[in-house]
């Protein structure tokens, strides 16, 4: 049976080498790639089946985790597979514990890649070597966090990153080609979710997600 995968990368190059690894793991496939969140969740929205997304940990659209996060609790039925230039055991059981099935580094070689979305298709969650030895849990304030992402819904999660990023209304109303009287009205909305009373106190929570935070170098992406 074919299947229908997803590669979500902003980087061209890389969802080339991905084309390449997957005919390796799975033969004949259907690919389907999106270079930012919005094509991503477009093509979501048109009722494409998906056996399998991957998923750039840090792409546009996205902030930090978030944009795990909210995938798997939308479509909790939908393995997803992180790709990334970052390595560090934190970052790799930070996505584990947020849901991924899968952390695939950047680094590795296409018949690695292959040999590691063979194991992710057999039900088993695969990450780095490195990072077996170590183990991490997301804390009980990230967990929350987690929760309330998953109740927004996709144009709201689209204010929220950007306004995590630090964009005025009028600058997200801009980017997101909506009046700012329906950005205030998703900012709002955002609000209540979160029980807070200030957007301020809504991007220090946000802050918990940011992958600079953590440590993570953008250009390694």
């Amino acid at each position: 049976m074919t299947k229908t995968i997803l590669i979500a990368d902003d980087h061209p190059l890389f969802r080339i080498a991905l084309r390449q690894a997957i005919p390796q793991a799975f033969g004949d496939t259907e690919i389907k790639e999106a270079g930012n969140f919005e094509g991503l969740q477009a093509e979501l929205d048109r009722g494409t089946a998906l056996d399998l997304l991957l998923l750039d940990l840090s792409m546009p659209g996205t902030y930090g985790y978030s944009g795990l996060i909210f995938m798997r609790e939308h479509h909790p039925d939908l393995p997803i597979v992180i790709v990334s230039g970052n390595e560090s055991s934190k970052t790799v059981h930070q996505c584990i514990g947020y849901g991924a099935s899968g952390f695939i580094p950047k680094s590795l070689s296409l018949p690695e890649m292959a040999d590691a979305l063979k194991t992710i298709d057999k039900g088993q969650v695969w990450i780095p070597q490195q990072a077996r030895e170590q183990h991490h849990e997301p804390d009980l304030d990230q967990k929350q966090l987690a929760e309330i992402l998953g109740g927004l819904t996709p144009q709201q999660y689209r204010v929220l990153c950007y306004m995590a990023q630090g964009l005025l209304n009028k600058q997200i109303a801009y980017e997101m080609g909506l009046s700012i009287s329906t950005v205030k009205a998703h900012m709002t909305a955002i609000l209540k979710k979160f029980g807070v009373f200030r957007r301020t106190q809504i991007v220090a929570a946000m802050k918990r997600l940011d992958l600079d935070e953590l440590g993570f170098d953008a250009d390694s992406r």
